[in-house]
């Protein structure tokens, strides 16, 4: 029996917020993020799309192509609390949700037509998440994860399109290369060099030339390219904290040490984060004493996934909680109060320049392992 996915997307989700507290937003160009020209879009509406502008553009390039925009700067907590309530009508009803993103969600509604209709059936969902939320949503159903998110692309805003196992091939077969999803910038270059513009082309050529050009990641692609996925719905659960912990072969009272350990460990544990495109507003230090005492500090920070921003908190709370000059047997780092959300959306007044060094910086983790590149004095 083919599996029934479905992929369902709230409608530019913090823009949609913002109009619910704001009703003079409606049909304006609305962008949310840093005020400053060194910070990034965080996200817009359709209304501002149209004018070139999109997420992680320059604030001052989108200031200039779309100077009658409407500038938000944006509240992660209060986004959060709108996905959790999406996620609880979802999960209340599918059998198996996996919560992709902050405004994101796939369901494996296999066998759901046996009771009046798939189709049917995801229609009245999203019609309850709108009713009890205010918030605008999407839906794809089809074959396979990949698919399903490419049907939720093309029944924006506010759709729903059902893209049925004979018709995935004549679905995909005219769209842009630009559709599928994980074709990013380079990805995307890279086959408009070769000539490559639609998914039809693309699904055409050989798979051995695509893996020679573009490795492992060509094969997925072509893979996608012809409507082939065989990745399971997760099931979601919430994680409530990340961490890390040390203990020492030989107890210390070596501060330079406990921080160049210190920063390693919140490198670690915010790649982690950001892997999970997760942000925290906690930050936790954990120490114990010789003599088998342990203490620990918690304090709050701004909804983040950076190292430098939880690394400077956690510092200051290990001078704090170290009081005692005993020697330290253990050091530990957690962050807690996880919502979803990514790195280009973590701080409102990050620079272009700063994002792109953590992208590239998680990009060698990603290939070569965490230990791969990290601040010297680690």
């Amino acid at each position: 029996m083919n599996k029934v996915i479905a992929h369902m997307d709230l409608d530019t989700f913090f823009v949609s917020v913002e109009r619910l507290e704001n009703a003079d937003l409606a049909g304006k160009p609305v962008i949310i993020g840093g005020f400053s020209d060194r910070g990034v879009v965080a996200s817009c509406s359709y209304e501002a799309r149209k004018f070139g502008v999109h997420a992680a553009m320059p604030g001052k390039l989108a200031r200039r192509i779309c100077p009658q925009a409407i500038w938000i700067r944006g509240d992660m907590d209060k986004y959060s609390k709108l996905s959790h309530l999406v996620t609880e009508v979802i999960t209340s009803e599918a059998p198996l949700v996996e919560k992709a993103s902050i405004d994101e969600h796939y369901l494996d509604v296999t066998g759901m037509d046996r009771f009046f209709g798939t189709q049917k059936w995801m229609h009245e969902l999203r019609l309850r998440i709108i009713k009890e939320t205010g918030l605008p949503i999407s839906f794809g159903l089809s074959v396979n994860k990949t698919v399903s998110k490419i049907a939720t692309g093309e029944a924006k805003p506010n759709g729903e399109k059902e893209v049925a196992a004979p018709q995935v091939k004549p679905f995909l077969n005219p769209l842009s290369i630009k559709k599928i999803p994980g074709i990013g910038d380079k990805s995307y270059h890279t086959l408009r060099d070769m000539g490559i513009v639609y998914i039809e082309t693309l699904a055409n050529m050989p798979i051995e030339l695509l893996g020679r050009v573009m490795g492992e990641n060509g094969k997925v692609i072509w893979e996608k390219a012809n409507g082939i996925d065989n990745r399971p719905v997760q099931p979601y659960h919430e994680q409530k904290s990340i961490g890390s912990e040390r203990t020492f072969e030989t107890d210390t009272t070596d501060m330079k040490f406990l921080h160049g350990v210190l920063s390693k460990m919140v490198q670690d544990v915010c790649f982690d984060m950001r892997k999970q495109n997760r942000l925290c507003a906690t930050v936790t230090i954990k120490i114990r004493y010789s003599d088998f005492q342990t203490h620990t500090m918690q304090a709050r920070v701004a909804y983040t996934s950076y190292d430098h921003v939880i690394l400077a908190k956690a510092k200051e709370l290990l001078d704090k909680v170290y009081d005692r000059r005993l020697l330290i047997r253990l050091i530990g780092v957690k962050v807690s109060n996880l919502v979803y959300g990514s790195q280009q959306i973590d701080l409102f007044e990050d620079s272009e320049e700063m994002i792109k060094l953590y992208q590239a910086l998680d990009q060698i983790k990603h290939w070569y392992g965490k230990k791969a590149v990290g601040k010297g004095r680690t």
